[in-house]
């Protein structure tokens, strides 16, 4: 029997959990993208409530309450993003001292026993997830800059532009701005499947459990939520 075929038997369960774990990661980023073009959803909600925003914007002189709710918007991105690198030398202090880690873990009721290789593994997936978000959040952050650039330089309401001007200048700065907010989502999203691999520590069944219940959560949330019903009430409801 090979090396491979022998580390296959003996980590099947582990290997089933991250394959099931990579499914619903990615395949919930795929679905979520492609059903956003298709029905109601948040992002797709959201998208036209920032393009009335911005049509709005090019008829106001003073845009201070436009680039002040930007800035707010900025300022949460910017807490993930510093939240993410506590969170990374949290995890690569945890790397240094995994037999402390496991021993704590024996403890707890179902815990599967893993080696220090397994953990060490189990530790740079959340690694690697969490350096994902920390580009995510920071490339967000650059977008919320082109976004504050972009509105500085939108023409004012005593220049008389045309309607399908007018119209170009808000499709435009309300897609970056969106873009903006899709790239903090997928950030946040990230967070959320990070969350599900702490219970791989204690056992791969409760990890693919907490993963199938992430995705239901994410789902629920962006499709099929209170909150996105109200969003979706016209002016008169």
């Amino acid at each position: 029997m090979s090396s491979i075929s022998q580390f296959v038997m003996d980590n099947w369960l582990n290997l089933l959990a991250l394959v099931w774990f990579l499914i619903c990661f990615k395949g919930y980023m795929y679905y979520a993208r492609k059903r956003s073009y298709e029905t109601p959803c948040l992002a797709s909600v959201l998208h036209m409530y920032r393009k009335e925003w911005m049509t709005r914007m090019l008829t106001r002189d003073v845009r201070i309450a436009d680039t002040t709710a930007i800035a707010n918007l900025e300022r949460s991105v910017s807490f993930f993003a510093s939240t993410t690198m506590l969170i990374l030398a949290g995890l690569m202090t945890i790397l240094g001292s995994t037999q402390q880690a496991i021993d704590v873990v024996a403890d707890i009721p179902f815990t599967f026993h893993a080696t220090r290789a397994e953990w060490e593994l189990k530790i740079l997936l959340l690694i690697t997830l969490f350096v994902y978000a920390f580009f995510k959040f920071t490339w967000s952050l650059r977008q919320y800059g082109f976004v504050s650039i972009m509105i500085g330089g939108a023409p004012g309401p005593e220049e008389h532009i045309s309607q399908q001007q007018a119209d170009a200048h808000s499709n435009r700065i309300a897609k970056m701005t969106s873009m903006a907010a899709n790239s903090f989502n997928l950030g946040l999203r990230t967070y959320y499947f990070c969350l599900a691999i702490l219970g791989w520590f204690i056992n791969p069944w409760i990890f693919m459990g907490l993963t199938a219940g992430v995705v239901f959560v994410l789902y629920r949330r962006e499709f099929k939520s209170s909150t996105l019903k109200t969003l979706m009430m016209s002016a008169g409801e």
